[in-house]
């Protein structure tokens, strides 16, 4: 009995440990594996919402690939580590939902103006005892119907709230698409334990 405790506990420590990568292919195909817990996709009428974390060094190598020196890793990492980095992908039967949602060219440039300034009013990061989490910053790139989704990346802060809550809930309200409110369940733990990416 006493061996069987022994054996979920190494289970479970193993299975909550940070993971570090020397190749970034692998490091990228990692988080877009939905076994690691990084990445959510939820279809609902019509829409398929993806939810995914994007770890401290996933910023960093994206700074890098910028022109960043890569003797200023620490910094960089400094930079990014107090806050949650999301890609929210939308997309409306395979289009962005510029694309097919607007019925009229009335709720086009309405649609245009929500998805550009104001979605901190239609997505929310709550703590397991439904603390509010404000957003610090959203970019939405409009892709002109060049991509077959919208994508919005959020920024949220770390806090102390967010660090001891078990899960954070991002919730996306209905902002014109028909399809409820949108919610996804994310471990701290898995968050805690980003993996990371070995520079050289």
């Amino acid at each position: 009995m006493r061996l069987l405790v022994v054996l979920i506990a190494v289970v479970s420590l193993n299975s909550c440990s940070q993971k570090s990568f020397e190749n970034r292919d692998d490091f990228i195909s990692y988080i877009k594996d939905p076994e690691s817990g990084l990445v959510q996709t939820k279809n609902i009428n019509g829409l398929e919402a993806s939810l995914m974390y994007r770890p401290t060094d996933l910023m960093v190598s994206q700074e890098l690939d910028g022109g960043a020196s890569i003797n200023k890793i620490q910094e960089l990492r400094d930079r990014y580590k107090d806050f949650h980095y999301f890609n929210l992908n939308l997309s409306l039967y395979g289009k962005e939902v510029l694309s097919v949602a607007p019925n009229s060219q009335r709720e086009f440039g309405a649609m245009v103006n929500q998805l550009s300034f104001g979605m901190e009013e239609n997505i929310h990061l709550y703590t397991d005892k439904k603390d509010t989490i404000p957003m610090t910053d959203y970019i939405y790139p409009r892709m002109y119907g060049m991509s077959g989704s919208t994508t919005l990346i959020l920024v949220f802060p770390k806090t102390k709230k967010t660090m001891e809550s078990e899960h954070l809930t991002l919730a996306i309200e209905d902002f014109g698409l028909s399809t409820g409110e949108v919610k996804f369940k994310i471990s701290n733990k898995v968050l805690e334990n980003e993996p990371m990416l070995s520079f050289k």
